[in-house]
């Protein structure tokens, strides 16, 4: 590690003082993504074998219509319901919570505190790109990690 005598941080190699600035900065480390249509069992065992507790959802043109989270499945499974006739859509939030690249890691934190959410995704043009976590965030924000700027 460089220490610089102008910061009153520790900097690593490539990573700016006190970490990153902004979501499209970061390289995030949840790319599931299911589609509209899909069986709700089928996106249950996607975010089981992924370990990964959400996942954006999009439509036949990609773009991002909505959120399946665990507690959503869970939610359906505690109603009674039987994931395998069940689609995505009716499992899933409808609402599309998302961010861009230019939103900053401070603003993101705030949605994701405020929202409750564990994972976020990030929208390009309408479509999603990648999603975010806590963990993604946290280490962006204190300088860890690698970023999407190549």
């Amino acid at each position: 590690m460089q220490t610089n005598p102008n910061a009153s941080k520790t900097e690593l190699p490539g990573v700016p003082a006190g970490g990153l600035r902004k979501v499209g900065q970061i390289r995030g480390t949840n790319s599931l993504v299911l589609h509209i249509g899909q069986n709700g069992m089928a996106a249950a065992l996607e975010l089981l074998s992924s370990h990964t507790p959400g996942a954006p959802v999009v439509d036949e043109r990609d773009e991002f219509v909505g959120f399946i989270s665990e507690l959503d499945v869970l939610r359906a499974l505690e109603s009674g319901k039987d994931l395998s006739a069940l689609k995505i859509e009716h499992i899933m939030a409808h609402e599309r919570i998302a961010v861009t690249a230019e939103t900053t890691i401070e603003d993101a934190v705030k949605l994701m505190e405020e929202k409750r959410l564990l994972n976020l995704p990030v929208t390009k043009q309408g479509k999603v790109a990648y999603s975010v976590t806590r963990h993604d965030l946290l280490r962006a924000w204190i300088g860890l990690g690698t970023t999407g700027e190549d």
